[in-house]
């Protein structure tokens, strides 16, 4: 049995979006969540008059488990109502062609002809490193290699729990291109607070408008990032060619070479 997903896309109206299941605009939608009530029938009726409330017809509470202390957690389907509409949606996103890593390599020999030095860490209180390891280190994630690995880069990884004057001082030292900021903590938004430091530090030194500041973790996007005063932000599904193509192309395109 074949698929014609052509026929299929032509029945999709793409200014009334909305959720998949079984049919196509059926609205069928998955709600896992957390209610702070005592485990029993009457919580699972709760958990579906809550998810009514947002819109959503038809709701069943397919899952219910106790979590103890008075909490419930919940898996709800329903049918959502809501349409979005596509075509008018856009996202802010880091304009640049990906090189790979042996092109960032050779656009680096051909263009700036100097090594490019970019310094990281995970700052803050954050002590998780993968973000900053998948990007920086030898190894990479994912099949994608890190920073360490790319020709005519010098790549400083100082890892997590990096204090912002740290970092800023390290870049300082050694005449950065592009400071990297990893955050993966988000709890009660303590990364925007951490991000927002680190711009009126380097503010503060006078050294903003002279190293590249990009930012990257789970919760971060492009437009967020340049709200915070970053150059750029990079979110999941980024890896160190990501990173590295914008880089080394804003280096050219500033004429930092």
């Amino acid at each position: 049995m074949t698929c014609n997903c052509n026929t299929a896309n032509n029945q999709i109206d793409l200014t009334k979006v909305k959720p998949y299941g079984d049919t196509l605009n059926d609205g069928q939608m998955e709600f896992a969540f957390t209610l702070p009530v005592p485990y029993g029938d009457e919580a699972n009726e709760a958990a579906k008059n809550y998810v009514k409330q947002m819109g959503v017809n038809e709701p069943a509470c397919v899952y219910s488990k106790d979590m103890g202390g008075g909490f419930t957690f919940f898996i709800v389907y329903g049918k959502a109502q809501h349409t979005i509409d596509y075509s008018t949606i856009k996202v802010p996103k880091v304009d640049v062609e990906i090189m790979d890593r042996v092109e960032c390599g050779e656009y680096i020999a051909e263009n700036i002809k100097r090594d490019v030095v970019m310094v990281g860490a995970s700052t803050g209180t954050d002590a998780h490193t993968v973000g900053i390891d998948a990007i920086m280190n030898m190894k990479g994630f994912h099949g994608h290699f890190g920073l360490e690995r790319f020709k005519n880069v010098t790549a400083i990884n100082m890892g997590s729990q990096v204090p912002n004057e740290e970092l800023i001082a390290k870049a300082i030292e050694v005449k950065a291109d592009a400071i990297l900021v990893s955050q993966t903590v988000t709890q009660k938004d303590i990364h925007i607070q951490n991000l927002t430091n680190m711009v009126e530090l380097m503010e503060a030194e006078g050294i903003r408008d002279k190293i590249l500041l990009i930012c990257g973790g789970p919760r971060i996007s492009h437009e967020l990032a340049q709200e915070l005063g970053y150059d750029a932000g990079f979110g999941p599904h980024n890896y160190a060619e990501h990173v590295a193509s914008y880089v080394i192309t804003e280096i050219v395109k500033r004429g930092r070479i």
